[in-house]
């Protein structure tokens, strides 16, 4: 099969890897649709590596024994490998498994790729994709709305919040598509014009520029003085993330989501005498599957908007440029084309 290496500054190849096997529950998935994430940052950093990408949909094409898919099923592959029995991942939270680990050797090399022909996953880390789905929209269960879908979820976003996101690369603009799906009034913060723009089009009511005039107090003004009700920073930058604290109004909620620099947390002002609720939000929970397909069918004409650009993997260095000058919502490579 061929995989994406990044070899150098900037600088990318294809390479022929042995095709992976099946092993126990770990199944054999053709990708077919490979969501881009943050990989470009290591590709301008020359951070050599052939193990890129952790976000796919697809076909399984091998199995090892019966288990919870078949040969033929169409499935979102999630991320990481967790190992399925710690309290966490019994609870549907695999992603804070405490014991993540490595496929097994016999499954072969290179298989825990996506950016990648094939790669290999736990059956119950595989979510079917309903009949009427495309893999396209159904691949964005995984980084493209997984990490907003968790953060509503967490804080109860409903059609009486005003919620703020700071951040609108492609999290953010699934922020803003997750949170206008509840009924929420959006309004963003973003200083890149293309990326401001197309959260407008995808139901952002305001988009705010940081870097003309006073955002706290435009945010204000923007709700009667009190402050937005729930905020979620997708940017992981300080600046960002202490202005969603500042415009947050008393006992509001806010989810990080963007990893960044660190941030000084005033507990007297902001925990206790502002009251608010501050929380971590990875991505989401299994057992939130069915609502995510929901939504997922529910927005397939903004996902059109969302998925701005699509390459084939021989192309990912082209996709990657495109990456890094910001003018671009969620990228999608297409592993056969």
């Amino acid at each position: 099969m061929k995989v994406v290496a990044i070899t150098g500054p900037r600088q990318s190849a294809l390479l022929d890897k042995p095709d992976p096997r099946a092993e126990g529950d770990f199944v054999v998935v053709k990708i077919t649709c490979a969501p881009m994430c943050t990989e470009y940052k290591g590709y301008a950093n020359g951070q050599t590596t052939d193990c890129l990408g952790h976000e796919a949909a697809g076909e399984v094409v091998e199995v090892a024994q019966p288990g919870r898919v078949k040969i033929g099923d169409r499935v979102v592959v999630m991320p990481l490998y967790p190992c399925g029995r710690c309290r966490h991942c019994l609870a549907g939270q695999y992603i804070h498994c405490e014991f993540q680990h490595n496929p097994p050797a016999a499954c072969g090399p290179a298989v825990a790729a996506t950016y990648a022909q094939y790669t290999v996953k736990p059956d119950w880390m595989l979510l079917p994709i309903p009949a009427g789905l495309s893999d396209a929209h159904a691949s964005m269960a995984c980084c493209g709305l997984g990490p907003a879908f968790g953060a509503m979820e967490r804080m109860n976003v409903n059609a009486f919040d005003t919620l703020l996101v700071t951040g609108l690369g492609p999290v953010g603009l699934g922020a803003v598509i997750a949170a206008s799906h509840r009924g929420a009034r959006v309004i963003g913060v973003e200083s890149n014009p293309y990326r401001a723009a197309l959260a407008r089009e995808l139901g952002a009511e305001e988009v705010l520029d940081p870097m003309t005039g006073n955002v706290v107090t435009r945010l204000r003004d923007l709700t009667e003085g009190a402050g937005v009700d729930k905020g979620v920073d997708c940017s992981g930058a300080p600046q960002a993330q202490r202005l969603l604290i500042d415009a947050l109004r008393r006992r509001g909620q806010m989810c990080f989501v963007g990893e960044g620099g660190e941030l000084a947390i005033r507990v007297g002002d902001d925990m206790l005498r502002k009251g608010l609720s501050l929380h971590g939000q990875w991505h989401w929970g299994l057992s939130g599957a069915p609502l995510m397909m929901q939504l997922i069918a529910a927005n397939r004409h903004k996902l059109e908007r969302l998925i701005t650009h699509t390459f084939p993997m021989r192309s990912v260095a082209e996709a990657w440029e495109l990456q890094l000058t910001g003018r671009c919502g969620k990228i999608v490579l297409h592993p056969w084309a």
